[in-house]
C-alpha cells in the first residue's frame, strides 16, 4: 500500500511539471494510461477571477490540462459556448461543440447535445435570457462553476519535481553521497555546490581573460540559486559563467549561437531578480534594460532612467519593480510593468555608488561619492538617517556636536566616498560599508555603525578598500584594496584571519558567491579571478 501511495506520488509530481512546462500532448498520455488525476493551476484565485470574469479563452485552456468529472466538464464548456453565442461568435461556439468533451455528450445525452446544435444553428444574440434557465443568471452559473473545479484542484508549490531533486541531490553531498565538487545539470541548469560551514577564501583556481586590450568587465554579479555567474563589460556585452570551470555557459542557447545580451553602451552595473530568472543591466548612457535570462531577450528597456551613467541596480522582492542609483546623484524606482519611474530618492550631493532595499522593502539603503550613506523610508522616499562612516571615538576624545552628531550617531566626520553597501548574511537587518579608506564597517538598518575592520595594523598599510563581500553565512567579511590585497577577517571578533595578492593590476570590482566559498575579482586588464577555501 504505501509502495502504491509512493508511486502515485511520484506520478502526480511528473504530470505537474509536465502541465507547467506546456508539454499537453505528453501529460494527455500520462494521465489516460495511469488513470491519475492531478489538477492545479499556478494561481487558484486567478483561475478563479477567469471564471468569474468569463475570460474562457484562459479558462479552457487550463481544463484541457485537467481531468475532471464529465459532467462538470461539461458544464464548463456549455456556458462558455452560452456566452460566445450571446457576444454573436457563431463561429467558436460551433468550436467549442465539436470539441471531443462535447462529442463525448453527444453520446450519452444526445437530447442535451441536440440543444445546444439547434442553439448554435438558430438562435441570435438579441434575446439569451432563457438560455440560462429561469432560476438562474449567467453570473450566478459562472459561480456555481467556479465553485465546482475549487473542489477539483489542488494547490501546490510550483516546480515541485525540481525542488524535491535539488534537495535530494543536497542531502547526498550532506551525506558524502556526492562529491561536492560536482555539477548537476537538473533540467535547466547547474546545481549549485552548497557548503554548510563557511571558510576563509584565498586560493585562486581559475580566471577568465577578455580578448583584446579594451575588453574588461566592469561589473561582474552570482545569480541568487548560484547556478552562474553574469559579466557586464565595457563593450556592452552581458554573459553567463560556468564558475565552476570558467567557461561561458553553453547550455543556454543564444550564447552558444554567439547571440549575446548587449547594450548599446558600457554596462555599469547587473543585478539578479531573486528568482533568478531575470536580469537588469544599466549602461553609461542612462539605460536599464530587464533581460529574461533563459532566453536572452529583453522584456524592458527603460532608455531616459536616469540623465547619466546607471551605476547600481536592485530588485524588489517580487521582482516588479528596480531601483537604480547614478551618477546624476539621484536613486529612481521604476516599475517593469509599465517602464515608468514610480518614486525618486534625492539629498545627495555627489555620485550614488551602490543602492539596495532592505529585507522587508520598507527602507532604500545608498551610499555616496559624498561620504555618505542615507537610509530612506520607500513609501514616502524621505531621508530617515544619513550616515558618514567613521570610527567609534573613544570618550576621551572629542565629541562631535550640534547636526554632525545627528548625522553619525556614533561620532566622526569624514568625506572619503563611499563604494558600496551590501546587506550580511543571516545578520537580518545588518549591512557591510566600504568607504575609500582602511577600514570596512557593519551598520544596522537604524544607522548606527555596530562594528569596524581594519587591516592597518596587521599590514602595515593604509591602503584603502576599494570592494567587498561576505561569506554565505556571514561568518567572514572581504574587502580587497588599491594594491589588489584581498583582506578575509572573522565578522564575530573582527580578527583578520587572512590576506592575499591576487594580482599586479588593479583590481576594480569583486562579487560572492551567494551558497559557496567562491569569490569573483575583476581587474582592468581583462581578468576575472576566480578564488575559492
Amino acid at each position: 500500500m504505501s509502495l502504491a501511495l509512493n508511486t502515485n506520488d511520484a506520478l502526480r509530481l511528473v504530470i505537474q511539471f509536465l502541465r507547467e512546462n506546456n508539454l499537453h500532448h505528453t501529460l494527455s498520455t500520462l494521465q489516460t494510461e495511469t488513470d491519475l488525476a492531478f489538477n492545479t493551476v499556478e494561481n487558484l484565485e486567478s483561475f478563479q477571477q477567469d471564471i468569474l470574469q468569463g475570460r474562457w479563452v484562459s479558462v479552457l485552456k487550463q481544463v484541457a490540462t485537467m481531468k475532471l468529472p464529465s459532467e462538470k466538464l461539461v458544464n464548463v464548456y456549455e456556458l462558455a459556448l452560452f456566452e460566445l453565442m450571446e457576444q454573436g461568435d457563431k463561429e467558436a461556439a460551433a468550436i467549442i461543440l465539436g470539441n471531443p468533451v462535447m462529442k463525448a455528450l453527444g453520446r450519452y445525452d444526445p437530447d442535451r447535445y441536440a440543444k445546444l446544435d439547434h442553439l448554435v444553428d438558430t438562435a441570435s444574440s438579441s434575446n439569451f435570457s432563457q438560455v440560462y434557465g429561469s432560476s438562474s443568471t449567467k453570473e450566478q452559473r459562472r459561480q456555481v462553476i467556479a465553485k465546482e473545479l475549487r473542489e477539483e484542484i489542488t494547490q501546490v508549490p510550483s516546480s515541485r519535481l525540481l525542488t524535491l531533486l535539488g534537495q535530494s541531490i543536497f542531502w547526498q553531498q550532506q551525506h558524502g553521497g556526492v562529491q561536492l565538487e560536482t555539477g548537476f545539470d537538473l533540467f535547466k541548469g547547474t546545481m549549485p555546490i552548497q557548503t554548510t560551514e563557511d571558510a576563509c577564501v584565498a586560493t585562486p583556481y581559475v580566471s577568465i581573460k577578455f580578448p583584446g586590450k579594451k575588453t574588461y568587465a566592469e561589473c561582474a554579479v552570482f545569480a541568487p540559486h548560484g547556478q552562474y555567474l553574469a559579466t557586464g563589460t565595457v563593450d556592452g556585452f552581458i554573459e553567463l559563467w560556468n564558475y565552476s570551470t570558467g567557461k561561458l555557459r553553453k547550455d543556454f542557447k543564444y550564447q552558444a549561437e554567439g547571440s549575446l545580451m548587449a547594450m548599446d553602451n558600457a554596462v555599469t552595473c547587473l543585478n539578479f531578480s531573486r528568482s533568478g530568472e531575470l536580469l537588469a543591466s544599466g549602461s553609461m548612457d542612462g539605460t536599464i534594460t530587464i533581460w529574461q535570462v533563459s532566453s536572452g531577450k529583453s522584456i524592458r528597456r527603460i532608455s531616459s532612467a536616469h540623465s547619466e551613467g546607471v551605476s547600481s541596480l536592485c530588485f524588489n522582492q517580487d521582482g516588479t519593480q528596480i531601483l537604480s542609483g547614478s551618477y546624476d546623484h539621484s536613486i529612481r524606482l521604476h516599475g517593469l510593468k509599465s517602464g515608468k519611474t514610480l518614486k525618486e530618492f534625492r539629498g545627495h550631493t555627489s555620485f550614488v555608488n551602490s543602492v539596495l532595499f532592505s529585507k522587508d522593502n520598507t527602507r532604500v539603503l545608498s551610499a555616496s561619492s559624498d561620504g555618505s550613506v542615507k537610509i530612506w523610508d520607500t513609501k514616502t522616499t524621505s531621508s530617515l538617517y544619513s550616515v558618514i562612516p567613521q570610527p567609534p571615538q573613544d570618550s576621551s576624545s572629542n565629541t562631535i556636536k550640534g547636526a554632525a552628531a545627528a548625522l553619525n550617531p556614533v561620532g566622526g566626520i569624514g568625506s572619503q566616498s563611499v563604494q558600496h553597501i551590501l546587506p550580511l548574511p543571516k545578520h537580518v537587518d545588518q549591512f557591510l560599508v566600504c568607504n575609500k579608506s582602511d577600514i570596512l564597517y557593519i551598520m544596522n538598518v537604524r544607522g548606527q555603525i555596530i562594528k569596524t575592520f581594519s587591516h592597518a595594523a596587521e599590514s602595515g598599510t593604509n591602503s584603502s578598500f576599494i570592494a567587498i563581500a561576505a561569506s554565505p553565512q556571514g561568518e567572514y567579511v572581504y574587502g580587497v584594496d588599491e594594491d589588489s590585497v584581498l583582506y578575509c577577517f572573522q565578522t564575530n571578533n573582527g580578527a583578520l584571519v587572512n590576506q592575499t595578492k591576487v594580482t599586479q593590476a588593479e583590481v576594480t570590482g569583486m562579487t560572492g558567491h551567494p551558497l559557496s566559498n567562491v569569490l569573483v575579482l575583476y581587474d582592468a586588464t581583462g581578468f576575472v579571478y576566480f578564488l575559492r577555501s
